[in-house]
């Protein structure tokens, strides 16, 4: 298997990787630092973070290429534990963060990220390249037309560069270049040794230093369940959005079961939680990162630069990176769904803008579940219907059903009947619908019973066997035929048995 791997690798490719993970590393720099005093807590904590989470998700993800380290969305959740209890609990809360993560993908629960719909993907992807581009803002505060200018020629760079030549990342030559005329020149503007102290030794094992009980589980658990379900979401629909700029299908499964791992050593590495970047995800797909090895490089030089190189790394104008930073905002839009929004009903253009909108203005875990609830409702609406035929056997009226029987539709199946001006016999034939939950198993004994108080004799048809042991009244009046449905109801039996 090993072989078979190093043949994946060229010579053309190791060198993509290798320069695409640089770019990448430098970027990360400054993310993990404004991520980490998001938390309150050290910037060594964040770039620990990186180095950490960003190796072991090269390594064991379900993505290869893809880079996690220290997020917004993540830091926010944790603000008000660090200030109330310290970072320690900070460290054992990831340590649970990661726990819950790793048994999410041991138990295959990740394919439950594909009842996210298409229309809330494109609003996280846009509410995500737009809260990127806002968050460079700060950067310009106290900043003169020096930094305006080099941000200009970062983009330039980015956006020139590549139609003349591929053979080196565009970024890392805005990166390299501008930091040198910044030097030469000595230009006053922000340079990433001014957001914070990036020097530091390798890390090293820290057990949490916290009691060890219920009363600090209680603590901690509401706080790692909410960073394992955002990190977790943010993670799994990054991996969605690089499968399709990449037509390669990754594992979602073994994407939570890494970032799991990596969430845990966190937390005993002096480490806060995290999750996939998707802004240095795409760097590093758009700079040539296709395979682990340009992910691991990240990681690996990104920790090179805290232990022997942070005096360089410092030297680098912020201006480029806010460069970079709006590119990859650019990059990341999805441009072709305001011409969708045209096209697309109404119901799937309202969740697409109300995801993004949330997406500013609170945070993806919110807004993804605000989508999906949505999407749910409409879907519950749209098919909230069963049709119904009727027609005479003789003296007999027949009820022929076609559509789901449930929550949403139990009213109008109730509003189909007439049982003042029906005949002494009436058959419900249920051959074309399905029942789908105890509601519509209790709208059919209800009008069962409906037609027994007005003394008239009620026949049910092609109900499955599963329905006809739920049922209460109307399970004596149901008639079994060859060609019964096999399907099952979803429902509480426990509610049948009281």
């Amino acid at each position: 298997m090993f072989a078979q791997l190093l043949k994946t690798y060229s010579g053309h490719s190791v060198k993509n990787d290798v320069l695409s993970g640089a770019v990448v590393a430098v970027a990360l720099v400054p993310e993990a630092i404004a991520f980490s005093l998001i938390a309150g807590v050290s910037p060594l904590v964040g770039l620990y973070t990186a180095f950490i989470l960003g190796l072991m998700t090269a390594l064991l993800g379900g993505k290869p290429g893809m880079i996690s380290g220290a997020t917004g969305s993540v830091a926010v959740v944790m603000v008000s534990l660090v200030a109330a209890h310290g970072v320690e609990y900070l460290f054992l809360a990831t340590l649970l963060t990661g726990l819950i993560q790793v048994a999410f993908g041991v138990m295959r629960l990740a394919k439950f990220i594909r009842l996210v719909p298409q229309p809330a993907i494109f609003g996280f992807v846009n509410g995500l390249a737009i809260v990127i581009a806002l968050a460079q803002l700060p950067m310009f505060e106290g900043e003169g037309w020096i930094m305006v200018a080099m941000v200009a020629a970062t983009m330039a760079t980015m956006v020139i560069l590549p139609k003349i030549t591929q053979a080196v990342p565009a970024g890392l030559v805005a990166i390299i270049g501008l930091s040198i005329v910044t030097v030469l020149l000595d230009l006053d503007t922000k340079r990433v040794a001014d957001l914070g102290n990036i020097a530091g030794d390798l890390p090293s094992f820290h057990w949490p230093q916290v009691p060890i009980n219920l009363e600090t589980l209680k603590i901690i658990f509401p706080y790692a369940a909410v960073m394992a379900a955002v990190g977790l979401i943010e993670s799994l629909l990054t991996l969605s959005v690089l499968d399709e700029m990449s037509g390669e299908k990754g594992n979602a499964n073994k994407e939570s079961v890494a970032l799991g791992l990596g969430n845990a050593t966190c937390g005993v590495f002096g480490g806060m939680a995290g999750c996939a970047m998707i802004g240095q995800s795409i760097i590093n797909f758009t700079s040539g990162g296709r395979t682990r090895l340009s992910s691991a490089t990240a990681a690996v030089l990104l920790i090179l630069f805290v232990v022997a190189l942070s005096d360089y790394i410092g030297q680098i104008p912020i201006a480029v990176l806010v460069g970079i930073m709006f590119m990859v905002s650019v990059e990341t839009f999805e441009w072709a769904s305001i011409d969708r929004l045209r096209r697309m009903p109404k119901a799937d253009a309202f969740i697409l803008v109300t995801v993004t909108v949330v997406t500013i203005f609170t945070d993806l875990a919110m807004a993804v579940v605000i989508g999906v609830i949505i999407s749910a409702l409409v879907f519950a609406w749209q098919h909230a219907r069963v049709y119904t035929r009727t027609h005479m056997e003789g003296d007999r009226k027949i009820y022929e059903f076609d559509g789901p029987l449930f929550f949403g539709s139990v009213q109008g199946f109730l509003d189909q009947f007439d049982v003042d001006h029906d005949p002494e016999e009436v058959v419900m034939d249920f051959k074309q619908a399905r029942v789908m939950d105890s509601s519509g198993v209790e709208a059919i004994d209800k009008i069962t019973r409906r037609y027994e108080d007005a003394n008239k004799k009620i026949t049910i048809r092609h109900l499955s066997e599963d329905c006809k042991k739920l049922l209460k009244a109307a399970g004596r009046y149901c008639t079994y035929e060859e060609d019964d449905p096999t399907y099952k109801v979803a429902v509480d039996h426990e509610m049948y048995q009281k």
